[in-house]
C-alpha cells in the first residue's frame, strides 16, 4: 500500500514563478507542520515555484526531509497572454484537453506530466510521499485516478489544500483531508 499526499500551495502574492507567500500563506505553511505531525512521510516532491517550496519548507525542516524539486509539478500555464476572462478560458481548457492558448500548455500536455510523475512514484519503494503543486496541476494529478475531477473541483480548492491518495492492489481511495484550519 502507498499513500500519496497532494498539497496545493498556500496563499501567494500572485502567479509568477517567484511569487512569495502572503502573510496568511506563511501562517498556512506553519499550520501544515501541525497537520502532518502524526503522518509518516518518506519523500517530499515540490514544484520549483517559490510559493510551492515556501509552503512545504517548514514541514520539510521539521521532519528533516529534503525537498526534491520536480518541474513536472510546476503549474500548467494557461497562456502568456493576460486574459480578462481567464476563468472562461480555463473552463474551455477543461472542456477541450487539446486546446492551447498563445504561449500556454494544453491539458493533454499537463496530464502527460502528471502521469509521468505518478507512474514514477507508484513504482518506487517509498510508501508515504508528499507532492506539492498548484491548483491546476493538483487537479490533473487527481484526475489521473478519477476523471470526475475537473474545473469545478479546481474552483472549490482552497489555498492550501490537502488530498490523501491511498493506493493498493485492490483499490485506490482519494479524499480531501485538509480542514481549512487557517
Amino acid at each position: 500500500m502507498k499513500t500519496v499526499y497532494l498539497v496545493r500551495h498556500a496563499s501567494a502574492e500572485g502567479q509568477p514563478i517567484d511569487a512569495p507567500l502572503t502573510e496568511q500563506g506563511r501562517k498556512q505553511a506553519l499550520a501544515l507542520v501541525e497537520f502532518f505531525k502524526q503522518k509518516e512521510i518518506d519523500l517530499i516532491f515540490s514544484s520549483p515555484f517559490k510559493r510551492a517550496i515556501d509552503t512545504i519548507k517548514p514541514l520539510s525542516d521539521s521532519k528533516k526531509i529534503n525537498i526534491i524539486e520536480d518541474s513536472r509539478l510546476g503549474e500548467r500555464v494557461l497562456s502568456t497572454v493576460s486574459f480578462e476572462d481567464w476563468r472562461d478560458k480555463l473552463k474551455q481548457s477543461f472542456d477541450d484537453f487539446d486546446l492551447v492558448f498563445e504561449g500556454g500548455e494544453s491539458h493533454t500536455a499537463g496530464m502527460e506530466r502528471a502521469k509521468s510523475l505518478l507512474e514514477d512514484i507508484l513504482c518506487s519503494n517509498d510508501e508515504n510521499i508528499l507532492l506539492v503543486s498548484h491548483g491546476n496541476m493538483t487537479t490533473l494529478l487527481m484526475r489521473y485516478f478519477n476523471e470526475s475531477f475537473g474545473y469545478d473541483c479546481l474552483m472549490e480548492m482552497t489555498n492550501p489544500d490537502v488530498f490523501e491518495l491511498v493506493v493498493s492492489d485492490e483499490k485506490t481511495i482519494l479524499k480531501r483531508i485538509w480542514d481549512d484550519r487557517i
